[in-house]
């Protein structure tokens, strides 16, 4: 909002003519959802202690995480709480992609809010049920794809990454294969939420990157230089990444080993949400799965526990998603947490140097 009242006053005074920038209120919205989720977060956790919104733990787990019992939930409201308030000082309103990634966000958040809802305060262990939570994420998924569709914010042209000129146009099909990206990644973040800043550390680096890829598409010399599709207005979603990037920091500040704090669905399946739009704006769909590895992995590992014990009646791994896997192995969660950030930035690297490969 910032953007529309200031910026005309540049008119008159050059002073405000760096509202115009994308880089300046992208930095601008990152120090603000920083500094009010640190601030707002003490208090946030203050009251959740208060009003007794603690986590349950599987009984099934690792012994060290029933320790964790009554840890205090919900933190995803206060880092989209603070990521929403930097975007309404800093962003543009007008751009069709920044809307789109909004609507999406916000409901998944209204649906992971829900299921807290009921897991927490009803002492309904199931929540919203796989059933009823697919079908909201589904209409969602596909009513965003359709209107980037219809009123072409983007195309429905899917690009091979590695490859120059590998395009491959699937018309309306391209709706549903959006959809499933966004409900895919929404799901896998929300399976890695399950150690001690272990989701938003990987949420950090995934955003940053695509954030990056977001300014490079908007930009039309940056890419016809670097051959990637242009996408208009696309580049207004680096403020919403940077935003998102600043609340992460600030939730990581009490999420970070031993937590004060955990996300819950609130939070895990509006970010993924949020990821996997602005990937499927950017046109980084299939790049998606590198830029986004750790997510894959997680949710790849559940997929062929659950297969394999249906099929064969024994498990790959000791316990899925992986990361409890390790932990059962004898890996302290520390490490666990940092050797999976370590490997979330490496598979973030090599999505970046794909750009030089096309």
């Amino acid at each position: 909002m910032l953007h529309h009242w200031l910026y005309p006053l540049s008119q008159s005074s050059h002073l405000f003519n760096v509202f115009k920038y994308i880089t300046f209120r992208s930095f601008l919205a990152f120090i603000l959802a920083t500094v009010i989720s640190i601030f707002w977060g003490k208090r946030f956790i203050a009251l959740m202690k208060l009003k007794q919104f603690g986590q349950s733990i599987r009984e099934e787990g690792p012994e060290s995480h029933k320790k964790k019992k009554g840890t205090p939930t919900f933190g995803g409201v206060f880092i989209l709480g603070s990521a929403f308030i930097a975007c309404l000082i800093c962003g543009n309103f007008v751009s069709f992609p920044f809307l789109i990634t909004l609507f999406v966000t916000i409901s998944y958040f209204f649906l992971g809010g829900l299921d807290d809802y009921l897991k927490v305060l009803k002492k309904n262990s199931k929540g919203v049920t796989a059933r009823q939570k697919l079908a909201w994420q589904f209409a969602t998924a596909l009513l965003a794809s359709f209107v980037m569709i219809k009123f072409e914010v983007t195309d429905s042209q899917i690009y091979v990454p590695f490859l120059k000129g590998a395009v491959i146009d699937i018309g309306w099909w391209y709706v549903p294969f959006a959809a499933f990206v966004i409900v895919g990644s929404s799901n896998a973040l929300n399976l890695t939420d399950g150690l001690d800043g272990l989701a938003i550390g990987s949420t950090i680096t995934s955003a940053a990157t695509l954030g990056l890829l977001a300014y490079l598409a908007g930009h039309v010399e940056l890419s016809n230089y670097l051959l990637i599709p242009h996408v208009p207005d696309v580049g207004e979603l680096l403020v919403l990444v940077a935003a998102l990037i600043g609340a992460g920091v600030g939730f990581l500040w009490y999420n970070a080993y031993p937590a004060e704090i955990f996300m819950g669905d609130v939070g895990s399946l509006s970010l993924g949400g949020c990821l996997g739009t602005i990937a499927v704006l950017t046109k980084n769909e299939l790049l998606f799965v590198l830029i986004g590895g750790i997510f894959v992995i997680e949710a790849m590992s559940v997929i062929l526990q659950v297969a394999s014990f249906k099929l064969r009646g024994k498990r790959i791994f000791k316990m899925a998603p992986i990361h409890h896997h390790f932990e059962l192995k004898g890996w302290p969660e520390t490490k666990v947490i940092v050797r999976f950030w370590i490997v979330s930035l490496v598979f973030a690297i090599l999505a970046l140097a794909t750009l030089k490969l096309r």
